[in-house]
């Protein structure tokens, strides 16, 4: 993930705070920000809406969202970001993921512009399963293990 972002030379990073054992990347967060990127944590402003993002930095005070979700107890919205982390519970060989079931990734992928994905996800949770017709592909899905998708 951290030679994704440097590659791209991404300024500003959609992130995630883990739950429910998912990848937590916070150290790398870390290190990102120290690499002068600015990072925004997802917030569910509306339902069956896109998602919000509220500029946040490690050690920045939290709490927990009305769906038990660590969001910026500061919600200082920003636009959102041109690249997005986006935890898989699942995922396939094209790019699609599994998730809670809201759509709020989905419905925020629509927005134009798209911004780039970067899927993180276990390499035990690829499988092999369909996708609904307003579900949205991922440009790139890690492992840790390799790149996939």
């Amino acid at each position: 993930m951290l030679a994704w972002c440097r590659a791209g030379q991404v300024p500003s990073l959609g992130v995630y705070w883990p739950i429910h054992g998912e990848p937590d990347l916070r150290a790398a967060y870390e290190e990102l920000v120290q690499a002068g990127v600015r990072l925004a944590l997802p917030v569910v402003v509306t339902r069956d809406a896109p998602l919000a993002f509220a500029a946040w930095t490690p050690g920045d005070p939290l709490v927990t969202d009305g769906m038990g979700v660590m969001v910026p107890g500061d919600l200082h919205f920003v636009e959102r970001p041109p690249a997005l982390l986006l935890p898989c519970l699942g995922f396939n060989a094209q790019g699609y993921r599994l998730g809670y079931g809201g759509g709020y990734y989905d419905r925020t992928l629509e927005a134009t512009p798209r911004p780039y994905t970067l899927g993180i996800a276990y390499a035990c949770l690829q499988a092999q399963f369909g996708h609904a017709a307003h579900d949205v592909p991922l440009d790139v899905v890690v492992t840790e293990e390799t790149n996939v998708a």
